[in-house]
């Protein structure tokens, strides 16, 4: 679309930029963003025997040294750049490699989409003012292309995917069956390397599709750019505003609103951040996976062609990966409190952008609608998170939480409703948005209590200090005393 206001152009729009010819999809992308061909993101040939007769005396430790050979020309093949990476739970430059492939070309940001972001950040911050008790946290305005959304968030990605996989990969190795264990002793390592690619690549393709669609750093609910940073993704922008049939100014300034809101939450919400990722911690330490069905895959692998096959090594790595976690009751209530939080916050920010907006700007509840859809139909924070960390954002709790942030205010006032971020203990849990009514009317005990409390002592200092009723040391004057 050709007519965005604040200087934003459209995906289409290349008259006055160029493709950045450096991020074209490179030779040997395949389909599904597999960089080494196919499906198969490691390239294994898939076959051997099932080998649950394995006899120890017939082992060949010569056969080490040819196992050795293939994996090295395997891993050879695979190129520097991607068998690199660190030792560590995921291979983030596969991960970072993967996703710049599935991104492909993109358009560099300009500079007037640059001040058209600030501009548009400017206007909705002033106008949150009204909104909120929060003042502003915004302290600068970027606009970011895909790519720069994904090197500037994958700290945030480390921290929240490094717990999952560190766990996965200690409970896949302390349950490694016997037979198997004694023969791969050798190649732990080497299969550590292996499973952190194998993480890196689901998580490049996550991230890859994410950059893609992601309009602002706090799309998903976590804040990805530093604090006090509002970002923009123009080229995102432009591709959501395309057929909605509403003025694209209004769009945009309405995407700047819902940024600005985030950053202010987290900016004045000083334990909020740290609370979400400490979740996510807190789930993965629970983590357990159920090995019978690893098991009935090793009963049919004969450790000598554990050794020899290395396609017996990716049918390992690949039953780490695609076996489901059984959920302890521990983590069952720590994706509940993550997906609470995660409503809560995104339920606020709509409230307060509608507060701010919906007398400025006519198509404020279109475009309400139009992001809780975008929700519904399994968005890239949704999509990704279930990926990562087995977590379903769902639509509804996120229409419950507006709802009860909407009850609070009529009930009380913004100083009331944004005062519940004072602390984490004060937040309504996962049955209070089932029932938002009997939070409010807790929150109306509470501040009652409080009042009553106040005025008591009050009343209690100003009795002490009345030569009519005391002493000015709290005891009755004696009697008989003028």
């Amino acid at each position: 679309m050709s007519d965005l206001p604040f200087g934003f152009s459209s995906s289409g729009d290349d008259d006055d930029r160029e493709k950045n010819s450096g991020d074209r999809d490179k030779p040997g992308d395949a389909a599904g963003g597999n960089p080494f061909g196919g499906a198969n993101p490691f390239g294994f040939a898939m076959g051997g025997q099932g080998l649950g007769d394995f006899d120890p005396s017939n082992f060949d430790p010569n056969m080490l040294g040819q196992m050795f050979s293939q994996l090295g020309n395997m891993l050879s093949g695979m190129g520097a750049g991607l068998a690199g990476g660190g030792s560590g739970p995921v291979n983030y430059q596969v991960a970072v490699n993967l996703a710049r492939q599935q991104i492909g070309s993109f358009t560099p940001v300009l500079q007037k989409e640059i001040s058209a972001s600030a501009d548009a950040v400017r206007l909705a911050d002033v106008w949150l003012d009204d909104a909120t008790i929060f003042p502003t946290g915004v302290t600068q305005t970027v606009a970011w292309t895909p790519v720069q959304w994904l090197e500037e968030s994958l700290d945030t990605w480390k921290v929240l995917c490094n717990p999952i996989a560190e766990q996965l990969a200690r409970t896949w190795q302390d349950n490694l069956p016997a037979e198997a264990a004694q023969f791969a002793g050798p190649m732990l390592g080497m299969l550590t390397q292996m499973s952190g690619m194998a993480f890196g690549t689901q998580l490049g393709q996550g991230l890859g599709q994410l950059a893609k669609e992601v309009l602002t750093s706090t799309d998903i609910g976590l804040p990805l750019a530093p604090e006090g940073i509002a970002v923009l993704l123009p080229e995102a922008i432009a591709k959501f505003a395309e057929g909605l049939g509403l003025p694209p100014q209004e769009i945009i300034v309405f995407i700047a609103a819902r940024e600005a809101a985030h950053v202010r939450l987290f900016a004045h919400v000083g334990w909020l951040h740290q609370r979400l990722l400490a979740t996510v911690e807190e789930y993965a330490r629970g983590i357990s996976i159920d090995f019978s069905g690893i098991n009935e895959v090793t009963s049919n692998i004969d450790p000598t062609e554990l050794l020899s096959d290395p396609s017996k090594l990716e049918e390992l790595i690949s039953s780490s990966t695609s076996f489901e976690p059984t959920t302890t009751p521990e983590q069952k209530a720590a994706l509940e409190r993550l997906e609470t939080l995660l409503a809560l916050i995104e339920g606020w920010v709509e409230q307060v952008v509608t507060r701010a907006l919906g007398d400025r700007i006519p198509s404020t509840a279109a475009l309400t609608e139009s992001m809780r859809r975008r929700r519904a139909s399994g968005g890239p924070a949704e999509q990704t998170f279930a990926t990562l960390i087995g977590l379903e954002l769902r639509p509804r709790k996120v229409r419950e939480a507006s709802e009860l942030w909407r009850k609070v205010l009529e009930a009380t006032d913004l100083s009331t409703r944004d005062g519940v971020w004072e602390h984490p203990d004060l937040l309504p849990d996962s049955a209070d948005l089932d029932n938002p009514a009997g939070f409010v009317d807790r929150l109306l005990t509470s501040d009652s209590d409080l009042d009553n409390a106040i005025a008591e002592l009050e009343k209690s200092l100003a009795e002490q200090d009345d030569p009519d009723t005391g002493d000015g040391s709290g005891g009755p004057r004696p009697d008989g005393d003028s």
